[in-house]
């Protein structure tokens, strides 16, 4: 009872399966890749938070840790009564275990996160989609 006292849980039971949980997070987040992530900007594999604003894009933009994505908004315009498209393009860090998964046309998921430079203030959490970047390559082949 002293050990289940220690881990904070409320008899031995229940520190069984809090332990058996934590173990099978850490496989699935060494599973998910078969490649090993040692990226600290990572969301999926590191130990960086990502959280508040969340937005989905098509990549316009593609450097060796980032990407830029664009998407579209509809802004209304009060005098004119109707609606207007702008567009905004965002920086996003590119975590080394997708940078081969991320292509040029892909639909993406960015989120935001800590500043991490002057311009990059979202980091990418998932490939919804290909793009473009399918059709080159099918292109070459």
């Amino acid at each position: 009872m002293k050990r289940a006292s220690k881990l904070g849980c409320l008899n031995i039971l229940s520190c069984n399966k809090l332990m058996i949980n934590k173990i099978n997070m850490a496989e699935q987040k060494t599973n998910k890749n078969n490649n090993v992530c040692d990226d600290k900007f990572c969301p999926i594999h590191g130990s960086f938070s990502a959280r508040g604003r969340s937005f989905q894009g098509k990549v316009i933009r593609k450097f060796p840790k980032r990407a830029v994505i664009e998407f579209e908004r509809t802004v209304f315009i009060t005098k004119y009564e109707r609606y207007a498209r702008r567009k905004t393009k965002l920086h996003a860090r590119l975590p080394e275990c997708m940078i081969n998964d991320v292509n040029l046309g892909d639909f993406i998921e960015i989120k935001e996160c800590r500043p991490i430079s002057k311009i990059i203030h979202f980091v990418v959490t998932k490939k919804i989609s290909g793009g473009e970047g399918q059709w080159k390559q099918l292109q070459q082949d």
